[in-house]
């Protein structure tokens, strides 16, 4: 199978490189993140990040968008992890590849055109007290008012949603779950935003009774697509975390002595890095693979996305313990760059699933197919 990309997505590579590492500082990220007020992310670096397109990356040309898909939202993820950049463009991809692909056409004209240009931050509001990251748990009610909807909710650790503009929100209609996008000045909707562990922000939001948009009623299908498209945004992220946080450590041993050496001449050290970088490459790997899986019929594709994730929080444990571990006290300061790498990575593998939940998923697949090759 050829792994290569394509000249456009090496452009849309060199782009996303360019600008993280010249526009998106560690000293900027910093400062994004050293108030007291701190919004999470910075409003002015999500609209740098829409003049280079990647807001529009998955609304379709139609809709003033790139039209592109997973392969390429990969690639700019990866890029965008290699920064740590707090901006939430996987909820942007999310958003705009579920209306896209579920919503009537004036709910896209309304909304995916905002998207794109990055006007409207729309981000999905989805888990529930004590859901466990099952998708088929939701309490929340929708009701039919005056020939429109009305929605009463409880969603937790929103994404930026004390921020965001609007929000896609599961909720049970007639014993079925739709889906449903809400403004979040709409009457009814209350955000309380809390800082999160790589300094982002997220949200408990409440709806009473708030006007709401239907946009499927086949809403567990569309809210599927959306987990798996976050963690194939995830996954990437992380891949990019990843290598950044091996080159950082590989430097820091390179320079730092002990005994009148370099500590890159100890050979048990030594080993620990040839793991932190066989865990990178199994888990570049297993990215590709939910890239590619992502446009797959549904049951497929939400195994790959389970088999991928996976993997992706061992290797993002592993390398992010190691990276720590490996520099010594300097690791776990504010100062230094390696701490942030080992908390973001930390918050990566609880996204969309942890390790353990994915694991049982993989688990659950097996003993599904099982009969296939008795």
């Amino acid at each position: 199978m050829n792994f290569d990309f394509t000249d456009d997505q090496e452009q849309l590579r060199d782009a996303a490189r360019k600008w993280v590492e010249k526009a998106y500082t560690f000293d900027r990220r910093r400062a994004i993140t050293g108030t007291a007020n701190s919004a999470g992310f910075s409003r002015e670096a999500y609209g740098e990040m829409a003049a280079l397109g990647l807001t529009g990356l998955y609304v379709p040309d139609t809709h003033d968008g790139m039209g592109l898909g997973p392969v390429d939202g990969m690639v700019v993820m990866q890029e965008l992890g290699r920064g740590m950049v707090l901006e939430p463009l996987a909820q942007s991809l999310i958003a705009s590849a579920v209306l896209a692909g579920y919503a009537p056409e004036a709910v896209k004209a309304e909304w995916l055109p905002k998207i794109a240009s990055g006007d409207a931050l729309v981000v999905l509001a989805w888990q529930e007290r004590a859901s466990r990251y099952n998708l088929s748990k939701c309490e929340a009610k929708a009701t039919v008012a005056h020939n429109s909807y009305a929605l009463t909710a409880t969603k937790s650790i929103v994404s930026a949603g004390d921020q965001s503009d609007a929000y896609l929100v599961p909720a049970m209609l007639n014993g079925a779950m739709a889906l449903f996008v809400v403004a979040r000045q709409a009457s009814g909707v209350a955000a309380r935003g809390f800082v999160t562990q790589d300094g982002s922000r997220a949200a408990e939001v409440t709806f009473a009774d708030a006007p709401a948009t239907l946009v499927t009623l086949d809403g567990l299908t569309a809210l599927t697509h959306a987990i798996d498209i976050g963690i194939a945004a995830a996954c990437a992220e992380g891949v990019g975390v990843m290598e950044k946080a091996l080159d950082v450590t590989v430097e820091y041993m390179n320079t730092r002595k002990q005994f009148g050496v370099v500590i890159s001449s100890f050979q048990a050290l030594r080993h620990r890095v040839a793991d932190m970088k066989m865990q990178l490459e199994l888990a570049r790997s297993m990215s590709y693979y939910a890239a590619l899986k992502l446009n797959a019929p549904a049951a497929e594709r939400s195994a790959a996305m389970a088999r991928a994730k996976y993997q992706l929080g061992v290797s993002m444990r592993k390398v992010g313990q190691e990276a720590v571990q490996l520099h010594g006290g300097i690791g776990v300061t504010d100062e230094y760059i390696v701490g942030h790498y080992f908390k973001k990575l930390t918050q990566l593998e609880m996204s969309f699933g942890d390790t353990s939940h994915h694991l049982s998923e993989v688990s659950a697949n097996m003993h599904d197919t099982a009969g296939v090759f008795a």
